[in-house]
């Protein structure tokens, strides 16, 4: 991404940005490529914002069929069935967002993400993945950890009213504004695998229960072979089951989790347009602070649900190492 000055033409069309955020900030999210896969709502919200900003390229996997229910939150997809017969939900995202910013290279890779190897990684700057399961993630992070160059991963799912994001940015330098003078820092982070593995019994009791609820579904449908979101209100008995499991595993009380709030998860697969909105926000504002190094990450969770309207970050990492 260095050595290459913004052209004429990107300084003026990003001009009000480069105001915020500087030139050099710019420069670095043009020359910059992020890999996306599962083009469901709070993603779609995310690339909208990233194409806008004005990222170098945009790469889109998603293989599914555009369906009724891929409209509901995919503002992407044209109404008119007509535009988007026999395309991937993949496809026809990819030429709306050709349209929100020409000078963005918005493009599509078919094929299934755990097959593509090394080197198809090493392409990217940042990999965005959602609709994905447990063991998915891990593969994916661990793909991203053995490039040959760093590469940031980032999990979102949105259930409903509630959604997270998972960030790992490896080791990460990034500059701050301390009064007149300007901060380098250093954060380490978490594998995926790393962060799920730290026990319940040793974080804090402040940790959002929202945390520990994602994770027993998680779980569930791993352990059930779904994909993510593969999950309806029949399967109640059972993920209340996996739930006492878990906390008697680390030594918790089962009202750690409220029974209501795993309900709630289970009922509600689907994706709420204004949590995706936020959500995507969220998102797309870290990738912006990754890519140019400017602004304080967070690490490595964040949460929101629409019953409180709280964002909430919590740093889910083995005490003892700080990663």
């Amino acid at each position: 991404m260095d050595g290459e000055e913004l052209t004429e033409q990107e300084t003026a069309l990003y001009d009000r940005q480069i105001r915020v955020w500087g030139a050099d900030a710019q420069r670095r999210l043009s020359k910059s490529h992020v890999l996306v896969s599962g083009m469901k709502g709070t993603v779609v919200e995310f690339c909208k914002n990233i194409v806008l900003a004005g990222v170098g390229s945009l790469t889109l996997v998603d293989d599914r069929m555009v369906t009724e229910e891929a409209l509901s939150a995919n503002f992407l997809i044209p109404p008119n069935d007509n535009a988007y017969g026999g395309k991937t939900i993949a496809e026809v995202c990819c030429d709306s967002l050709k349209e929100f910013n020409p000078m963005v290279r918005v493009s599509v890779e078919k094929g299934d993400l755990s097959s593509f190897g090394l080197e198809f990684y090493d392409k990217f700057d940042a990999v965005v993945i959602s609709c994905c399961s447990f063991t998915m993630k891990k593969l994916i992070n661990e793909k991203c950890r053995k490039s040959s160059k760093r590469v940031a991963f980032y999990n979102v799912d949105c259930r409903g009213s509630c959604g997270e994001i998972f960030v790992d940015l490896q080791n990460h330098k990034y500059s701050k504004q301390k009064l007149e003078d300007t901060v380098e820092c250093q954060l380490e982070y978490p594998s995926f695998e790393e962060a799920m593995s730290v026990p319940w019994r040793v974080l804090p009791n402040k940790v959002t229960k929202l945390y520990f609820a994602m994770r027993v579904i998680e779980r569930f449908e791993d352990a059930e072979g779904r994909n993510a979101g593969e999950i309806s209100i029949e399967d109640l008995a059972g993920v209340l089951n996996l739930k006492k499991e878990l906390c008697e595993a680390n030594s918790l009380s089962v009202s750690l989790i409220p029974d209501t709030l795993l309900e709630r998860l289970i009922t509600s697969t689907g994706e709420f347009p204004p949590v995706c909105a936020i959500i995507g926000g969220i998102l797309g504002q870290e990738v912006i602070k990754n890519i140019s190094g400017k602004g304080v990450p967070l690490k490595n969770f964040f949460f929101f649900d629409v019953m409180d309207g709280k964002g909430i970050v919590e740093d889910i990492s083995n005490p003892n190492t700080g990663s």
